[in-house]
C-alpha cells in the first residue's frame, strides 16, 4: 500500500518538511535522467518551493519511497485538460510498488483534477521510467528532436501520454 502526502511550503501552511533530505538525496541520485543543462541550480529546491503540486510517495509505514509532481497545465482555473507529470522513485521501491502506487496516483489525478491527459516528457535512456509509463498505461506519442541540451550536446525528448478514457471506458472521447 502506498500514500501520497501533499509537501506543503507556503506563508500559513508548512507540511512534511521532514522529508525534504530524502527527496534533495533521491533527487540527487537520478538527476541525470531529470534535468537538462538549463535547469535551475537550485534544482529540485526550485521544483517544490513554486510547485503546489508535489507529493511524496511513502509505504504504509511512511517510509520515504519517491515523489512525484505535476507542472506545465493545460486549461483554465475552472477546468484543466492536460499536466505533464514527473516522478523519481528511490531504487528501493523499484518493482510492484512502483507499478501500484503509479496506477493509485494517476486514477486519484484524473478523479481529482478532471484532466483528459497526463503526459511524461523523458529523455530517450531513461528505459526504467519508460517501462514504468507503459505498465500504468502510457502509450508512446512521439520523440522531439533535439528538443534541449544536456551535457552540451542536442538531445532528444519522448512523449508519453494516458487519457482518462484509460481508466473511464464508458465517457466521452475527446478524440
Amino acid at each position: 500500500m502506498c500514500k501520497f502526502k501533499r509537501l506543503t511550503l507556503s506563508p500559513h501552511t508548512c507540511s512534511n518538511l521532514h522529508y525534504i533530505p530524502q527527496i534533495i538525496k533521491c533527487y540527487r541520485q537520478y538527476a541525470k535522467f531529470l534535468q537538462d543543462d538549463y535547469a535551475s541550480k537550485l534544482g529540485i529546491i526550485n521544483i517544490f518551493l513554486t510547485n503546489p503540486d508535489f507529493w511524496i510517495i511513502t509505504d504504509i509505514d511512511d517510509e520515504f519511497k519517491g515523489f512525484v509532481f505535476l507542472d506545465n497545465f493545460t486549461g483554465n482555473q475552472n477546468a484543466k485538460f492536460s499536466a505533464e507529470i514527473t516522478v523519481c522513485i528511490d531504487k528501493k521501491a523499484w518493482g510492484s510498488f512502483t507499478r501500484y502506487s503509479a496506477k493509485i496516483f494517476l486514477k486519484n489525478c484524473f478523479d481529482a483534477f478532471g484532466f483528459y491527459k497526463i503526459k511524461a516528457l523523458i529523455f530517450p535512456d531513461n528505459h526504467r521510467v519508460k517501462t514504468l509509463l507503459k505498465s500504468a498505461g502510457f502509450e508512446y506519442e512521439t520523440i522531439l528532436p533535439a528538443e534541449t541540451l544536456r551535457n552540451g550536446k542536442p538531445q532528444d525528448i519522448e512523449v508519453y501520454s494516458i487519457k482518462r478514457t484509460y481508466y473511464y471506458k464508458d465517457e466521452v472521447n475527446y478524440d
